[in-house]
């Protein structure tokens, strides 16, 4: 047997040479194709909640449906132009969840509508109108930041700008009169003529762009061991600095605003970023002591915290004043059962704030518990999306604001929803992209836009770096002499 011929190629090259590779694709036909499934599917909504309250299909249906189509070509055309390899899921999710709270909240206005003819008072305004603005200025923040924010990584160059006005943020309404801040007991907003903002929701997005820009230059710092304690290495005292005022912040809000859906939000998502960050369990322990420690000293101090607790442990015991909302929630919920009343045939407007803090409770009236199944699930993708963008980016800052971006929906949307099921005490907290509301819905479009960026960096191909001047050649090397030892 002989050898084969070791100049003979193992792959000999075809004739004309090998093709070159196909281009890969950036995947914006299936988003297109599952935008076109997202306003099918909430036209049918349309449909069915007209059918069922009016008995006919108004000129609404086409107004709304027409108007939620043309936004959303406008943030697919930004997407397409602007961040050309982003994850192709992450702005139908967010499309069909805007829509189905558009649905939702379109329903709430003729139930108000059927309320006021037989009380023979004058109709209310419509809220879906003023979403639908709301919706349209949230697309144009959103194309503005593909626009405007050309590379992610810019952002950690003013994180400490950021980290500042966040903070100036969320004290503005603390310091402003009552008359022009406080809304049902919370001192959380900026009340102009005309014109309302809540500014802590934007104030979340820089403090988090602040915190993933001090962990990323800092790091060295957070993962220094400190004692060893149960198999965990706590964080040495010097060392706790993000934490210690996250949780001052935290407190400042609850205390000054009487807010408490904020201050958890902050503190919970700043916590789960350290331990990205640095990967120790002792942040986690830690932190979670601070958190009960600050809870503690809220409810034997703070008449609203000890309330709110007392209505989360017993709501029935004042069922006509502080416990009737989340009493009126929780009979919805079992009305709805596992397959709901259907869209437009539930009694939803019982229940105060159905269409803000409430409107999970319409969701698991009239869908059911499949139907709130479900859109937990488009929220539970719409977060695995997001940490997967941050799995697959290369650089730290953008991993550590993915995720922060990414958890922050998460903690939100289980605030709410233990709120609403009475898991855990009521917060006061909007359903993202659903609820009624402008401060939310612009604030969570400018996240959406900024996790799409990082989504384009961390999926785009890797473009060759060119290589310096090669050196010299081996058969261009010198030859030496080398003596025998």
């Amino acid at each position: 047997m002989t050898a084969p011929s070791q100049s003979s190629p193992s792959f000999p090259s075809p004739p004309g040479g090998f093709a070159p590779a196909p281009p890969q694709s950036t995947r914006r036909g299936v988003e297109a194709t599952l935008l076109a499934a997202a306003t099918l599917i909430t036209t049918l909504s349309f449909v069915l909640v007209e059918a069922s309250q009016e008995q006919a299909v108004t000129w609404d249906l086409a107004k709304y449906g027409l108007a939620y189509l043309a936004m959303f070509v406008v943030a697919h055309a930004a997407v397409r132009r602007f961040a050309t390899h982003a994850d192709p899921l992450l702005l139908p999710i967010v499309a069909l969840l805007n829509g189905l709270g558009l649905v939702l909240i379109h329903r709430l206005d003729l139930a108000a509508q059927e309320s006021a003819r037989y009380l023979g008072t004058d109709a209310p305004s419509p809220d879906a109108n003023q979403q639908v603005l709301w919706t349209a200025l949230g697309i144009a923040c959103f194309v503005a930041v593909l626009v405007l924010v050309r590379d992610y990584r810019t952002l950690a160059r003013y994180g400490y700008t950021l980290g500042l006005g966040g903070l100036l943020f969320l004290a503005l309404p603390a310091v402003l009169p009552s008359s022009l801040s406080e809304v049902n007991g919370s001192k959380i907003w900026i009340r102009l003529p005309g014109f309302s903002i809540q500014p802590g929701e934007f104030a979340k997005i820089a403090l988090l762009i602040f915190f993933a820009s001090v962990l990323v230059a800092k790091r060295e710092l957070f993962t220094t061991a400190g004692k060893h304690v149960l198999g965990m290495d706590l964080p040495r005292a010097r060392d706790l600095g993000p934490i210690v005022v996250a949780w001052i912040v935290s407190i400042g809000v609850l205390v000054f605003e009487k807010d408490l859906g904020t201050s958890l939000l902050i503190y919970s998502t700043v916590l789960v970023m350290i331990y990205i960050a640095t990967e120790r369990v002792g942040w986690i322990v830690v932190g979670l002591a601070l958190l009960l420690a600050g809870f503690v000293v809220a409810y034997n101090t703070f008449g609203h915290v000890k309330i709110r607790t007392d209505t989360w442990l017993d709501p029935f015991a004042d069922y006509n004043d502080t416990g009737y909302q989340i009493s009126q929630s929780l009979f919805g919920l079992a009305t709805g059962g596992m397959g709901g009343t259907g869209l437009g045939s539930g009694r939803p407007s019982q229940v105060p704030f159905a269409n803000t803090d409430f409107i999970v409770a319409t969701v698991g009236e009239e869908l059911g518990l499949i139907g709130l199944a479900a859109v937990l699930m488009l929220y539970l993708l719409f977060v695995l999306r997001g940490v997967r963008t941050a799995l697959a980016v290369r650089d730290s800052f953008g991993k550590l604001l993915a995720a922060g971006l990414s958890v922050i929906i998460a903690v939100q949307l289980f605030v709410v929803v233990g709120g609403v099921t009475k898991l855990i005490p009521l917060t006061g907290l909007t359903t993202p992209f659903m609820s009624y509301g402008g401060s939310s819905l612009l604030a969570n479009y400018v996240l959406v836009a900024l996790l799409i960026k990082i989504s384009d960096a961390a999926r785009a191909p890797v473009v060759p770096q060119k290589r310096g001047p090669a050196g010299p050649q081996i058969g261009d090397a010198p030859t030496q002499v080398v003596k025998r030892p």
